[in-house]
């Protein structure tokens, strides 16, 4: 698969029901052999499997035309299954209401193999992700 946007956070992100800028926005390490991302359909957190770990709300988050940035994130003392993806996704405490944003399977450092140490997340220096 490639790195995308759900199709349904761009609408999301249009009807302001994602807040970017002031929304808890969160990253998650994603075992692919326990989901199958699907573009088109997926769209609540719920609908991912196989979620090995969080991180902590994206600081200094920022919009620059159609580039979406922000600090990198640091998921602490991981253990668990190898992760092939990041999901980044706006929580809201509750998976089933828990807006997708972006798929990332396709950057330096995926697959990782977690072994109860940091793991820690460097975005693109061009940014997370360009609308």
């Amino acid at each position: 698969m490639a790195n995308f946007i759900y199709d349904k956070a761009c609408t999301g992100l249009w009807n302001a029901d994602i807040d970017w800028d002031a929304g808890n926005i969160k990253a998650a390490l994603v075992d692919t052999l326990s989901y199958t991302a699907d573009k088109a359909n997926d769209e609540f957190l719920s609908s991912v499997g196989g979620i090995i770990a969080t991180s902590p709300n994206i600081l200094n988050k920022l919009v620059t035309g159609r580039v979406i940035n922000g600090d990198d994130v640091v998921f602490s003392a991981v253990t668990g299954n190898e992760s092939e993806a990041i999901v980044i996704y706006q929580d809201t405490t509750d998976p089933a209401t828990s807006r997708l944003i972006i798929y990332v399977d396709n950057a330096t450092g995926l697959p990782v193999t977690p072994n109860g140490l940091d793991i820690t997340v460097r975005w693109n220096a061009s940014g997370i992700a360009t609308l």
